[in-house]
């Protein structure tokens, strides 16, 4: 099946929220992201707090339609929204992987091996 390729329009208000969101980002964020940012893994390059349509995603790669969600407590009080959430993006073509803060903060390293492995099979899916 063929997924819709074309730009998400992003509303103004969005785009401001994702600029909140970057400088309120939560532990687990900024640790992830001291990992990902200037394409420290693997040359790939991640934006935080990006904005795709009416949402902003934790962190986005652009050359893998990658969402990268980062999970806090919250989200065990509304399963039916980040389901919907997911949903949406993967009709527009991107592909989902979440990580609660607590396996962000205890084991980065295997979030880092689960992310690139993630690109690494979606690399060979374009093959």
């Amino acid at each position: 099946m063929k997924h819709q390729r074309k730009r998400i329009r992003t509303p103004a208000q969005i785009q401001q929220r994702a600029r909140e969101l970057r400088q309120e980002m939560t532990p687990a964020e900024k640790l992830l992201w001291s990992h990902l940012r200037d394409k420290q893994l693997h040359g790939l390059k991640f934006r935080r707090q990006h904005p795709l349509g009416p949402f902003v995603a934790d962190f986005y790669c652009a050359a893998h339609r990658l969402v990268v969600e980062i999970d806090g407590d919250i989200h065990d009080l509304q399963p039916e929204r980040d389901a919907a959430r997911t949903e949406q993006f993967e009709q527009y073509g991107y592909r989902v992987i979440r990580f609660r803060n607590e396996r962000v903060l205890n084991n980065i390293e295997d979030v880092l091996t689960a992310i690139e492995a993630t690109c690494t099979v979606d690399s060979e899916e374009k093959n």
